[in-house]
């Protein structure tokens, strides 16, 4: 073995040595089986030696550590397998992979940017299609590159990337596989790279500061297949995932994250605590892969997204530039500086379309983010047995899973990271989006599982935003989706029993809590989320089961579901108010448009004007839409829920106001704007919408009275024009039609009952008027202050200011006491009025058609 003679002459100790001749790395580099490499028996001979002559150790540490600093200089574009090959050589004896884990090289107290260039594995997981040279060998000219050459492009990334990744898995499984002690050296290298790296989530990144996005991403795959042997179908090894991780010496540090439901100090306190013993390495694998998904994929999703804004701003930018290329056309030095910054403008742009492009080709690796997903399933599953104390897994009875959660049931649970929950959330989203094909196979009904628990629990979970993305996945899990109609969630949210248990109520519930989000987009964002609530109900509302449980709500919580329905009008109201008001403007602008005569200028800012009203009127047209096709729903299902005392009058007032705006005399000419469809603006099907609420609870005396007292909208010759709209456009069959007209002659008759009877009431005694709406009380209750009201008024006042209105104290409806002997008092005041009343009109029109005046 001449090569052997040769490294011992090389360094012998007797010998000055010679830096042409003091390193095996080039024979490394020629790999095995070329014939001036280094064969597999040649290393086998040199190992024995180690124990007798510590210059051989030294020599294939220094070899291998010469090879890493060489391959920092090269990219994946460069002829760098021969360095990752020789790695592998080297991997196949755990004795040299022992020893150069113990090099000083292999985890130095570096910068993040710095770990990839000057330890010994960081130049191989520097390696990706991702490196700025890479890019520009993959996307030329990406401006100009049709969708087929993107694609293609973006499949021979992948598989480079693949086998690259293969290879990286075979190099780190060795070290985790040649001994405890250099197990222990390699979980400190990867801890180390996601502790440096916090600054990978801030908003604003500087790359300086933080590691490579294709670095990051190598790391989170690798870490990711560690995973994989105890990801099981069955989740027999979930209990080795000891939560206690935290408390003992934990490799990842989480002391500057948030955490899912408690403040800084609290976490510091709770931390301080430590637990003895030591965590096994399912757990290490478990958190440092949680970890590498946060700064790593999970920051270049959130990259992605970023880059399309980016992307829009500077192609608008270059727009504008061009636009002022002709003032400059002489003045030639102004010219040809204008052209040398328009060209570095171009220059970014094709950059960061490249980036975006190979970003994409990257993430959308189906292989990838299906080792991903598995990783979620399991994290979920583990988060709901923490949270919850249960022992539960998909596929078992849910009923394991108890709710609500008790507040204060698991602290372990609070002081988890948020990224805990955040990664769940980030990486379905971003496969339901961009990699559907993947999820039948790979969701499972833990998904609805965690979604449920914690919008029915939400108090369990601080950060508003978080809650309401729960909201978002069961939305996209109802999408129609190649055979699945109802989306890869939709069956088993109809289907399963703890859906049927708790889905509603979770809703409902959350639909009333982000009324207030605590940002100062809330206003806007509570509709968003209420649309994504209605998707949802909307597509499990076939199983009769969902009825029932709005029912068994309206009765048995009675609160809750009053306040649920009186933000239901809320929205109703108000979104279509707003559209409404922005059609009369949207007008006036398409008539100006049509003014030939209009500088460019102008045409461009009105234009630009009418737009955004546009997209302002589309947004509240499409909540309007969905909130009156909840409404038929519920109505329908529950009439008698929606004539309660505390909601009746505020639902016929919305009703007739919204009739009237549509039908109105003047309904024509404000609501006029070209093409309705784009907006969703559907004046007829709104009309048929609203007829077809007041048909679901014209069975309700109490409603029939409710509309017709409403002084402000209701209007017999209003009704009469919508009767002949639906008609004529033939958006109602006729037996709707002359339900409809059967049901306005009650409205009409009931009016001219309550006109007579107000007549005849005359005064209201003093102590019978509620004070703050000035009419008769039916159910006096006295409030902390000491004023009487009538128990709709103040329960209405209560749904959005939770105060005594006199005293400004705060109060709930339970601190309103009955005065039952008032009320009696009322009461018969009131019918002896209404008896007389009656006697009178008898004696002209008859009595029957006088029965709906009781109640």
């Amino acid at each position: 073995m001449p090569l052997l003679v040769f490294i011992s002459d090389a360094f012998s100790l007797s010998r000055e040595p010679n830096p042409e001749h003091d390193t095996i790395a080039p024979y490394l580099l020629k790999g095995p089986v070329d014939e001036g490499g280094i064969c597999f028996d040649f290393i086998k001979e040199a190992i024995k030696r180690f124990d007798d002559d510590e210059t051989f150790p030294a020599i294939f540490n220094d070899a291998m550590v010469k090879l890493s600093t060489q391959l920092a200089g090269l990219s994946m574009g460069d002829e760098y397998k021969p360095y990752v090959q020789a790695l592998q050589t080297y991997a196949r004896f755990p004795v040299l992979v022992s020893n150069l884990a113990k090099h000083a090289c292999f985890k130095l107290p570096l910068s993040p940017h710095s770990i990839e260039r000057n330890t010994i594995l960081g130049p191989f997981f520097r390696l990706s299609p991702l490196q700025p040279e890479v890019i520009k060998s993959y996307f030329p000219g990406s401006r100009t590159l049709d969708k087929a050459r993107i694609t293609n492009a973006q499949d021979a990334l992948r598989m480079v990337l693949r086998t690259h990744q293969d290879d990286l898995f075979v190099i780190t499984n060795a070290f985790i596989r040649a001994g405890p002690d250099t197990r222990n050296r390699t979980l400190d290298w990867f801890a180390y790279i996601l502790n440096t790296n916090h600054k990978r989530r801030a908003i604003q990144v500087d790359p300086r500061e933080v590691a490579s996005d294709g670095f990051m991403m190598n790391v989170t795959t690798i870490l990711d297949r560690f995973c994989e042997p105890f990801m099981e179908n069955d989740f027999s090894k979930i209990d080795k995932i000891d939560v206690r991780y935290f408390r003992r010496q934990p490799r990842v540090d989480i002391s500057d994250e948030t955490k899912l439901n408690a403040d800084q100090a609290a976490a510091d306190k709770y931390y301080a605590e430590k637990e003895d013993g030591e965590s096994n390495f399912i757990s290490e694998a478990f958190f440092l892969t949680l970890a590498a998904h946060h700064y790593g994929s999970e920051a270049l999703n959130s990259q992605l997204k970023n880059l399309d804004r980016e992307i829009k701003y500077l192609e608008k930018h270059l727009k504008a530039m061009e636009a002022e290329r002709p003032k400059l056309a002489n003045a030639p030095h102004q010219l040809r500086l204008f052209e040398e910054t328009l060209k570095r403008h171009n220059n970014v742009l094709e950059k960061t379309i490249a980036l975006k492009y190979s970003i994409e080709g990257v993430l959308l690796d189906e292989r990838m983010q299906s080792t991903s997903l598995r990783f979620m399933r399991y994290v979920t599953v583990w988060l709901l047995r923490i949270a919850t104390g249960s022992d539960y897994k998909p596929g078992t009875e849910t009923e394991t899973i108890k709710l609500p959660i008790e507040i204060g049931h698991s602290d372990a649970f609070a002081y988890l990271p948020e990224y805990t929950l955040q990664n769940i959330v980030d990486n379905f989203k971003f496969v339901f989006r961009w990699l559907p094909t993947i999820l039948p196979s790979a969701v499972g009904e833990e998904m609805i599982a965690l979604c449920i628990t914690f919008l029915r629990s939400s108090e369990q979970i601080k950060n508003p935003y978080l809650k309401s993305s729960l909201v978002s996945l069961l939305f996209s899990g109802t999408w129609p989706f190649m055979h699945l109609k109802r989306g890869v969630l939709g069956d088993q949210l109809i289907s399963i029993k703890f859906a049927n248990d708790y889905l509603l109520h979770a809703l409902m519930k959350f639909y009333i809590e982000c009324e207030s989000t605590g940002a100062n987009s809330q206003f806007y964002d509570k509709f968003n989320i209420r649309y994504e609530i209605f998707q949802v109900i909307k597509c499990v509302w076939v199983n009769d089961v969902y009825r029932q449980q709005l029912i068994k709500e309206s009765k048995v919580n009675r609160g809750f579901f009053v306040q649920f329905v009186n933000m239901l009008l809320n929205d109703t109201t108000y979104v279509l108010d707003e559209a409404f008001t922005k059609f009369p403007k949207m007008r006036t602008l398409e008539r100006e448009l049509e003014d030939r005569s209009l500088s460019a200028e102008d045409r461009q800012k009105k234009d630009e004007e009418l737009q955004n009203l546009g997209s302002q009127a589309t947004s509240y047209m499409q909540l309007a839409n969905e909130t009156l096709e909840m409404m038929k729903l519920f109505t329908k299902t529950l009439s008698e829920a929606f004539t309660m005392p505390e909601i009746v009058s505020r639902l016929a007032s919305m009703l007739n106001y919204n009739l009237e705006t549509l039908a109105g005399k003047r309904a024509a000419a404000e609501l006029s704007v070209s093409n309705r469809e784009k907006y969703h603006f559907r004046p007829i099907q709104l009309l048929s919408d609203f007829v077809e609420i007041y048909l679901n609870l014209g069975g309700s005396k109490v409603f029939i009275e409710a509309v017709a007292a409403d002084g402000r909208s209701y209007k017999g010759e209003v009704l009469d024009r919508v009767s002949r709209i639906l008609s004529s456009k033939h958006q109602k069959d006729p037996a709707d039609i002359a339900r409809w007209d059967k049901l306005k002659a009650k409205f009409a008759e009931t009016k001219e009952i309550q006109d007579q009877a107000e007549l005849d009431l005359g005064d209201i005694p003093p102590e019978f008027e509620d004070p703050i709406m000035g009419d008769l009380m039916r159910d006096p209750v006295l409030l902390p202050s000491r004023h009487i009201v009538d128990r709709s008024t103040i329960v209405q006042h209560l749904l959005s200011d939770p105060k005594d209105p006199f005293t400004r104290q705060p109060m709930t409806i339970e601190d309103a006491v009955p005065q039952t002997e008032l009320k009696e008092k009322i009461e018969k005041w009131r019918q002896e009025k209404i008896q007389a009343s009656k006697d009178k009109l008898s004696t002209t029109t008859g009595g029957d058609a006088m029965d709906t005046a009781e109640g």
